[in-house]
């Protein structure tokens, strides 16, 4: 009996690689993207799954860069391709040639009807949300107690100098239990008024690595939670739907610990502002004090009883100018009148028109009114004739008319 040869790992693999190679040269794959990541190369890691299983995939930088649409975690897609083994790690994964949109996937579908339902029981409201106390005594921090998230809290708040506590909430943050666990220290923290400041969150991963984050149970206990939540799951880009229950959404743990501490600088200079402001108002009182106390000195007093006297001055001397002005208008115009009426008289006086060479005729035995009609008179009527001066007696010899 001939021995059966051992094959090496090498060998095996080979054999397994070049047996999927001519027995897959092309395959069409629907599946789910899941844990999406882009290399600095250019290639494109990821997993294609489905209720059941799951299939590692790459796509080369030159496919990758050809692709109509934004993949993301989550969606439906069709891989066209071919199987391949990857010899280092011995396992077997589909080298994606091209790629198209199959319709949203079932988990991201499932998390916005989720979302939808949860919005419109106004658990996302903005009016919910609370203030985060700046300068905590207690902090709670609901994650793993073995995961990079608390390492990273830790050490940031040390780092910036927090005087405050921190209470650690340990909860799974991945896997079935995950939820239930999560939720339970949100209300453990609350029944017993553990903090001032609850941190909930871990380090980042793909979309279903996060779910846990965005199970119905933990966003209700965070939206109701009676201290302030801040969430921190994973990392700037990932998202769950306690990031809109709670209170505010920091982009990392590291993030949410640098919001809850002010450190040892940043509280210095704040003293100092504090320190400045304060000298700058007490400052700026004195010298408005100064000059209210200078307005009572004598000779500012003096200066304010001339301001406040000064225009009545002014109004007294225009008025008596103008009642001097007046009076000697007035005078002037009264002696033009009265020249006007002493020449009036002067015309009218009877001895003045006498002056002029005229003369006065009377009827000898009249009435002594003047004769002013020639027809009035007869032939031989005696006249009395008064000059300017002296008269004489005329008798009249002819009329004519």
């Amino acid at each position: 009996m001939n021995p059966v040869r051992a094959l090496s790992v090498s060998e095996l693999t080979l054999l397994v690689k070049s047996t999927l190679e001519e027995g897959f040269p092309a395959v069409l794959v629907e599946g789910e993207i899941s844990n999406w990541r882009p290399a600095s190369s250019g290639h494109v890691y990821f997993t294609l799954k489905d209720r059941d299983s799951q299939l590692d995939a790459v796509m080369f930088r030159g496919r990758a860069s050809r692709l109509a649409f934004a993949p993301r975690d989550g969606q439906l897609v069709r891989a066209t391709g071919a199987l391949s083994v990857y010899a280092a790690r011995g396992r077997y994964q589909l080298i994606v040639e091209a790629m198209e949109r199959a319709g949203e996937g079932e988990l991201l579908a499932a998390l916005e009807e989720r979302k939808r339902r949860l919005a419109l029981e106004g658990l996302f409201d903005r009016e919910r949300k609370r203030p985060i106390p700046r300068l905590p005594w207690r902090v709670g921090v609901v994650t793993s107690p073995t995961g990079a998230a608390i390492r990273d809290i830790l050490s940031t708040l040390a780092r910036r100098g927090a005087a405050c506590d921190v209470v650690i909430l340990p909860a799974a943050v991945q896997g079935a239990e995950a939820p239930s666990e999560i939720a339970a220290r949100i209300r453990y923290a609350n029944a017993r008024a553990l903090a001032d400041v609850l941190i909930v969150g871990r380090g980042g991963g793909s979309l279903e690595d996060l779910l846990a984050f965005s199970d119905e149970e933990v966003v209700r206990a965070v939206a109701s939670s009676g201290i302030p939540v801040i969430s921190a799951v994973g990392h700037e880009i990932d998202w769950s739907l306690s990031d809109l229950a709670a209170d505010h959404r920091a982009a990392t743990p590291t993030a949410a610990a640098e919001f809850v501490s002010l450190g040892r600088e940043e509280l210095s200079a704040s003293i100092a502002a504090a320190d400045r402001e304060i000298r700058d108002a007490l400052r700026a009182r004195l010298e408005r004090a100064g000059l209210a106390i200078d307005r009572f000195r004598p000779d500012s007093l003096e200066l304010q009883f001339r301001r406040i006297m000064q225009p009545l001055l002014q109004r007294l001397d225009d008025a008596k100018e103008g009642l001097v002005d007046a009076f000697a208008a007035s005078t002037r115009e009264a002696r033009h009148r009265v020249e006007l009426a002493r020449g009036a008289l002067e015309a009218s006086d009877p001895d003045a028109v006498l002056a002029r060479g005229y003369a006065v005729v009377t009827r000898v035995g009249g009435n002594g009114a003047a004769v002013r009609d020639a027809a009035t008179l007869g032939p031989g009527s005696p006249l009395s004739i008064r000059f300017a001066r002296g008269s004489a007696s005329a008798n009249v010899e002819e009329i004519r008319p």
